[in-house]
């Protein structure tokens, strides 16, 4: 798919996320991500950091999901949707300080895409979007 047939505009955003957490997320076992603000819904490129968080690979669960998989970095590794953004009603006792991205539609790519990422929400450029989308020919926001 080249982004002739993509929507126009500004549709897609990147969300960088650590690694081991990217993986869990494109094995399916990580549906919520956490941020410190809230997010628009919309279609994200899973873009790995270049750091992993070293500790969090003894946690058993993580350990699991992610056997036999590659921690890449600093690289677009799949699409994702943000089908909602919440926080803990007021009044509610909190479960946690965060904003909570739900991920939805998650689609791995076969090939790793190298670039650059943000922490806030960062626009990919159009040579990017080309070298993902030409690995998910079935795509269709």
């Amino acid at each position: 798919m080249s982004t002739a047939t993509l929507p126009k505009g500004d549709w897609i955003r990147g969300i960088s996320i650590r690694q081991p957490y990217a993986a869990c997320i494109l094995a399916g076992a990580k549906t919520v991500e956490n941020r410190p603000a809230r997010w628009r819904p919309g279609w994200v490129l899973l873009h790995t950091s270049k750091t992993i968080d070293r500790p969090a690979l003894r946690t058993p669960l993580i350990g699991r999901t992610i056997r036999d998989r590659q921690l890449v970095t600093g690289a677009v590794v799949g699409v994702a949707r943000i089908t909602d953004c919440h926080q803990d009603p007021d009044g509610a006792p909190p479960c946690s300080e965060w904003a909570h991205l739900v991920l939805d539609d998650v689609q791995d790519l076969p090939l790793s895409v190298p670039a650059r990422g943000q922490v806030v929400p960062w626009k990919p450029t159009p040579d990017l979007l080309d070298r993902v989308f030409q690995q998910l020919p079935d795509f269709r926001p």
